[in-house]
C-alpha cells in the first residue's frame, strides 16, 4: 500500500495533478463516441468487415439516426392580447414503425415547457407520407414567460395503440407579432 500524503516521501506522487483532478478541465480527457459503436466520431473512415474503408456518408443509419420526416408549423404573437397562436400545418415525408400498421391514425401533440406545461393535440388524420393538419390553437401567456420555454412537438398514433413515433421542438425566443414559419425535422421520440 502506497502512502500518497505529500508528506510521506520527497518529491511524491501528487493526487491532485493526476488525470482524476477534478478541477483540471474535463475535456482534456473526455472522447466522444459516436452511436453506432465505439470509434471516436472525429474518424473519418471505417473498415467494414472485408477490411476496406468507407466514408460515412455510406454508413446505413440505426434507428434512432433515420429521417422521420418533417413538420411545418407557423407561430405569432399578438402583444395587444397577449396570445401566441401556434398553426400545425402538415407533416411532410413522415415515416412510423411497421408495428403502427399500413394506415395508423396520427396526431400531434404540442406542450409548451412552462412551470405548469401547456398540452394541446391536433385531431387525429390518416397516416400518409404528406398530412394536412391546417390547425391553429391559440394561448394567453406573457411573452417574457414564452421567450424562456420551447414548444415541443410529439408525433403520435392513435390506433392501433396510441404511440409516440417521433418529436421535434423549437425555442420560442425569437416569437415576434411577425409570424414565422417553421419547418422541424421529426426525431426518434427521446426515451
Amino acid at each position: 500500500v502506497s502512502d500518497l500524503r505529500p508528506s510521506a516521501l520527497p518529491g511524491s506522487f501528487d493526487v491532485s495533478r493526476s488525470m482524476f483532478d477534478l478541477r483540471s478541465p474535463p475535456h482534456r480527457f473526455m472522447k466522444r463516441y459516436d452511436s453506432l459503436s465505439s470509434v471516436p466520431s472525429s474518424t473519418s473512415s471505417r473498415k467494414d468487415s472485408q477490411g476496406s474503408n468507407r466514408s460515412l456518408d455510406t454508413i446505413t443509419l440505426s434507428g434512432d439516426e433515420r429521417d422521420f420526416g418533417r413538420l411545418n408549423v407557423k407561430l405569432c404573437y399578438v402583444s395587444s392580447v397577449e396570445q401566441i397562436w401556434i398553426t400545425v400545418l402538415h407533416c411532410k415525408d413522415l415515416s412510423w414503425p411497421s408495428s403502427c400498421g399500413d394506415n395508423p391514425r396520427i396526431c400531434v401533440k404540442g406542450i409548451l415547457t412552462l412551470p405548469k406545461p401547456v398540452q394541446f393535440k391536433s385531431s387525429a388524420k390518416e397516416g400518409c407520407n404528406d398530412i394536412e393538419f391546417m390547425e391553429t390553437f391559440v394561448f394567453a401567456i406573457k411573452l417574457q414567460s414564452l421567450q424562456a420555454v420551447r414548444l415541443v412537438f410529439k408525433i403520435q398514433t392513435q390506433t392501433p395503440r396510441k404511440k409516440t413515433i417521433g418529436e421535434c421542438s423549437l425555442a420560442l425566443r425569437e416569437l415576434s407579432s411577425e409570424e414565422s414559419s417553421h419547418w422541424l425535422d421529426i426525431s426518434a421520440p427521446s426515451k
